[in-house]
């Protein structure tokens, strides 16, 4: 697979969005797509799928390659089940095994002439380059890892919310095994366990792949190279995130001393051109103008805006800040929490980690007294003033203007919450918008406005990193780190949890277990040994993956528990498969076995098809053990 652009060019209602994006981009490359907001991300991935035409440019892609594009729009097909929408994903290899059949069929009714078996031999070639006979439990793996339980699979998809819409057409993207991959938000609505899992499928990954995340930690463990969109041109930088970073801090800072050289030299020749235009060096003055319009103009350094505040210091709380006596927590007659007894102290920051639909928001809710406790109790300590950020935002009016909804509640004149809201990008005439307009990065900064006027000695905060560019995302964690109250806050994004929390509360199975500590305290203790290996029986050896192109240890994350809850669950797959090959093979053994041709070549099918079943899964759980 090799793709090569050059010079692409979209405009959208007379908006150039890129002006001349070239990049080539090889076999197992694994390219982070970055740029501000508005850069062109996603469009340019639409271009590489083939659903948008470029004006300008040449896209070439090697012939036969299979392409896969996941985005944020959830699948709006309805009457099927999520089986069957992940299933498309791999419709290649459900229709190859299909003519396969048909072809032993043919072949059990007594169909051997020279023809028959050379389709069949043609067939099973494509069939095991499509991933063979385990292609049913690569999905049904890929659905495990990405949040989704075998029940699950079963359900209509019109029963599921929009973030699990979005996680099944990541799936699907998945289970088609495309030669590249594009991927844009992969991590979005994925707990940290899945988060984790998929950084490590797209590792082995024998695949191309572009991808954009906001995911700091994502970007570090994934990218191989980085493509970087700035005002519609693309520069590939060859190498990790962070070394993108370093290289691209330095050419800015290159940058900026040339064009600072540059003026002065300009300066320097203008002012003699100014003194001898009419006098006696008017000849020499004329050549230094010609000497000017010669000089190609270093263009200067275009630093975007970006988001940067601090919290005001709060009143002091008690030392006890939020505690919890014996507390259950439940939806809908189902238990989230049981039995939790703890407190949180002045100054602590505590992540509350858990998967998706464990119940961290209700969990936050309950404490802050928001929803009732099925049993215990919740409170506050002495002097506590409490700012919640909510997920949605749902704390913000809806129909006031934005000065107004920083202004309600607070001393703030209208000039200094105009001030305000311009440190939070938002400037002119925006002001003057209803809070009901604004996209989801907006609100968010709206919000985080509202929460450093509160005054508030207790933060508490529900993915406060949603919908936020890396750059605003940094400038939260370096507001939070010098915030010097007490922080109770939810997030999966794990650069953030590692630089901010000194505590951890972990959901686990419906109870809560405290450890001190940030996010690499967890995942180390969140992961126990696994017991000894199955005892294999006679299943080929799979192929070892490609080695993963080398990167940089920075920021690696750890590998969670849920392997370990995976590979027992492979193992009793390993188990029963093994059970069923061994009594096929002790069929095939009896020499009267043959006498039934039909009954041979379906056992003889079934033999072949659980080796190839076996090696996957073997293979499957060396990933979650080695």
């Amino acid at each position: 697979m090799s793709l090569h652009l050059t010079q692409i060019r979209l405009s959208f209602g007379g908006d150039e969005v890129l002006g001349d994006v070239s990049a080539i981009v090889r076999p197992r490359d694994r390219v982070a797509l970055v740029g501000r907001n508005g850069a062109g991300k996603t469009s340019l991935l639409r271009i590489i799928a083939g659903e948008l035409e470029p004006e300008g440019g040449t896209m070439s892609l090697t012939g036969g390659t299979r392409v896969a594009l996941h985005d944020q729009r959830p699948p709006l097909r309805r009457g099927i089940t999520l089986g069957d929408y992940v299933g498309e994903g791999a419709a290649a290899a459900a229709e190859l095994e299909a003519d396969l059949r048909r072809i032993e069929r043919r072949m059990a009714e007594g169909d051997s002439d020279e023809a028959t078996l050379r389709d069949y031999g043609a067939a099973q070639a494509a069939f095991e380059r499509a991933g063979g006979y385990a292609w049913r439990s690569r999905l049904e793996g890929i659905a495990r890892g990405l949040g989704f339980s075998p029940q699950d699979l079963e359900r209509q998809l019109d029963t599921f919310s929009g973030g699990e819409l979005t996680r099944a057409s990541l799936t699907r993207a998945l289970a088609g095994e495309p030669d590249l991959l594009l991927l844009d938000e992969p991590t979005n609505h994925l707990d940290v366990d899945s988060i984790e899992w998929l950084e490590e499928y797209l590792d082995g990954l024998d695949a191309s792949l572009i991808f954009v995340s906001h995911d700091r930690w994502f970007l570090e463990s994934v990218a191989t190279s980085v493509l970087e969109l700035d005002r519609g041109r693309g520069r590939m930088t060859k190498g990790s995130y962070s070394h993108w970073r370093l290289e691209r801090a330095e050419r800015m800072a290159a940058q900026a001393d040339q064009y600072e050289r540059q003026q002065q030299e300009l300066a320097h020749l203008q002012r003699f051109v100014d003194r001898f235009r009419y006098g006696t060096k008017s000849r020499q003055a004329q050549s230094k103008l010609k000497v000017m319009a010669r000089i190609e103009r270093v263009e200067r350094p275009r630093h975007q805006r970006s988001l940067r505040f601090d919290f005001p210091p709060p009143p002091r709380s008690g030392r006890v800040v939020m505690e919890a006596e014996r507390l259950s927590v439940s939806v809908a007659g189902r238990e989230l929490v049981h039995d939790a007894t703890f407190h949180i102290e002045r100054g602590q920051r505590v992540a509350l980690i858990g998967r998706n639909g464990a119940g961290k928001t209700t969990l936050l809710e309950t404490l802050l007294g928001r929803r009732p406790a099925e049993h215990g109790r919740a409170k506050l300590g002495h002097g506590v003033s409490l700012a919640y950020y909510s997920q949605q935002s749902l704390e913000l009016p809806e129909q006031a203007r934005l000065v107004d909804a920083v202004g309600h509640g607070t001393k703030l004149t209208g000039p200094q919450a105009r001030m305000l809201l311009g440190r939070f990008l938002f400037s002119g005439d925006q002001v003057e918008k209803p809070v009901s307009v604004l996209s989801g990065g907006e609100r968010r900064r709206l919000a985080l406005a509202r929460i450093v006027v509160s005054g508030a000695n207790l933060l508490v905060l529900d993915e406060p990193t949603n919908h936020l560019d890396i750059e605003s995302r940094e400038a939260l964690e370096d507001a939070l780190d010098s915030f010097p109250g007490t922080i109770l806050f939810v997030s999966h994004d794990r650069a953030l949890i590692e630089a901010l929390a000194t505590r951890t509360i972990a959901i686990e199975d419906g109870r809560l277990r405290l450890r001190d500590g940030a996010f690499g305290e967890y995942a180390r203790d969140h992961e126990p040994v696994v017991a000894k290996a199955p005892t294999r029986q006679a299943a080929p050896k799979p192929k070892q993956p490609r080695p993963a192109p080398a990167r940089t240890a920075a920021a690696k994350p750890v590998r969670s528990g849920r392997s370990v809850r995976e590979a027992r669950e492979l193992e009793s797959q390993i188990e029963r498969l093994e059970e069923e090959l061994g009594a096929v093979s002790a069929r095939l053994s009896q020499p009267d076995a043959y006498q039934d041709h039909t009954a041979v070549a379906e056992d003889g099918h079934r033999h072949q098809q659980l080796q190839v079943e076996l090696a996957h899964l073997y293979r499957e759980w060396e990933r979650r053990v080695g």
